[in-house]
């Protein structure tokens, strides 16, 4: 492969490529989160959660993908509107651990339903092992190019 004398259309890079893929991927799921009531930022941590049991915060803001004072607000609206408990970590006093409730476990529940029949309709029209494989290759991707973990 040649080296790039200049930066190509940005509709063409990389992070252009990977950008309009997740806006693709997330168009359609997005009035369903609308109905629910969520954002996207609020759906991936509720997801965490629904996978990994109680968290504490720094794990929760790597797995959802977001920054710590992100994080905070969001983790904020959720426990007032009952969706997320937040209680003191036992094992560091100054850290949280975060905790779906049963109204989250049904806004979840509800919500994937509709979720799961949107990502089948990507597997039918993509191709389900091309999709698995594209999975595989960006997981791999990202791991390649990410610093090592500290």
């Amino acid at each position: 492969m040649t080296r790039q004398e200049k930066l190509l259309p940005y509709r063409q890079s990389l992070a252009g490529t990977l950008l309009a893929a997740r806006e693709a991927v997330m168009a359609p799921i997005r009035p369903m989160l609308n109905e629910a009531g969520v954002t996207e930022q609020q759906w991936r941590v509720l997801r965490v959660l629904d996978g990994s049991g109680p968290t504490d915060l720094k794990t929760l803001a790597d797995s959802a993908l977001l920054f710590g004072p992100s994080l905070s607000r969001i983790i904020k609206d959720l426990v007032d509107r009952g969706f997320v408990v937040r209680e003191s970590n036992p094992n560091d006093g100054r850290g949280s651990i975060v905790s779906l409730t049963k109204t989250g476990g049904a806004l979840i529940e509800e919500t994937a339903h509709r979720t799961l029949r949107q990502l089948e309709t990507y597997s039918d029209q993509f191709g389900e092992e091309r999709l698995q494989n594209l999975i595989n290759e960006l997981k791999a991707f990202t791991a390649a190019i990410s610093p090592p973990a500290e």
